[in-house]
C-alpha cells in the first residue's frame, strides 16, 4: 500500500514511520482525519483512546462515521477502518474517558508521539504533564469549531496562538500550574463565529484539514529527526 510513498522517501525514514508508535486521544472530527492520514502513511502501531459512540450529528465531519457505524464505538470503529486499510496495522483500542484516575494506566515510555485531539482542558493539561514527564513529543490541537476557513490553520506553540479561546483557557492552565515550555498545537486565526449555542458548529472543512494538518507534522517531524 505505501508504494507511492516509497517515491518520496528513502527506505530508512519509510522504516521510522511504520514503526513509530503514537497515541491518539480523541478520534472525533480532527483525531478521524488524523487517525486515518497516520494509517495511510504506514504507521503500523497506533492506541486510540476515546469514549464517544457515533451518532447522527457527527456525519457532517467525521471521517470515520457513517450510517452503518451510528451507535458504535468509536475507536472499535477506528479499528475496523484501519484494518480495512492496512490488514497488518496494531490499533490498540482504549474505550475510556482519560482523565486523572486513569491515566496512569497509560505506559508513555513506550510512545515516540502523542497527538491530543480531544475536547476537554483538564485531560489536555495531563497529557502536556505526562509529555514534559516523560519526554514524549506531543501536539495539541485547540479549537476547531465555528469557523469556516480552513486556510486559517496553523501549527505554532500555545504561546503564540491569537484568537482561540480553547488555547486561551491551555495558557491559563498551564500557568497555573508552572508550565513554561513550549508546546506544540494546531489552532486557528480565524475569530469564531458567535452562536446561541454552548454546542459548537461546525463543518466538514476546518476539523478534518486540522487532522491532516496534524498528521502531516507528525510524519515530516518522524522522518526528519525521529525520535
Amino acid at each position: 500500500m505505501l508504494e507511492r510513498l516509497k517515491l518520496l522517501i528513502d527506505d530508512e525514514k519509510l522504516l521510522k514511520v511504520c514503526n513509530s508508535k503514537i497515541l491518539v486521544v480523541g478520534v472525533g472530527g480532527v483525531g478521524g482525519a488524523c487517525f486515518e492520514a497516520l494509517v495511510r502513511l504506514g504507521v503500523k502501531y497506533i492506541t486510540v483512546i476515546d469514549k464517544d459512540s457515533f451518532d447522527l450529528s457527527n456525519l457532517n465531519r467525521q471521517i470515520l462515521s457513517n450510517m452503518n457505524n451510528i451507535g458504535q464505538k468509536k475507536v472499535f470503529e477506528a479499528r475496523l477502518r484501519a484494518k480495512s486499510i492496512n490488514p497488518n496495522i496494531c490499533v490498540e483500542c482504549m474505550d475510556m474517558f482519560l482523565n486523572e484516575a486513569n491515566i496512569d494506566e497509560l505506559d508513555f515510555m513506550k510512545y515516540d508521539y502523542i497527538v491530543d485531539c480531544c475536547d476537554t482542558m483538564t485531560t489536555k493539561l495531563l497529557l502536556i504533564k505526562k509529555a514534559l514527564q516523560y519526554n514524549v513529543k506531543i501536539i495539541s490541537s485547540m479549537g476547531t469549531g465555528n469557523r469556516f476557513d480552513p486556510t486559517k490553520l496553523e501549527i505554532t506553540e500555545i504561546w503564540k496562538t491569537s484568537y482561540d479561546p480553547v488555547a486561551k483557557v491551555m495558557r491559563k492552565m498551564m500557568r497555573e500550574n508552572g508550565i513554561k515550555d513550549k508546546i506544540t498545537v494546531l489552532c486557528s486565526n480565524e475569530q469564531p463565529v458567535k452562536i446561541n449555542s454552548r454546542k459548537p458548529g461546525s463543518t466538514s472543512l476546518v476539523p478534518n484539514v486540522a487532522g491532516f494538518y496534524i498528521a502531516s507534522y507528525v510524519f515530516n517531524d518522524i522522518i526528519n529527526s525521529g525520535k
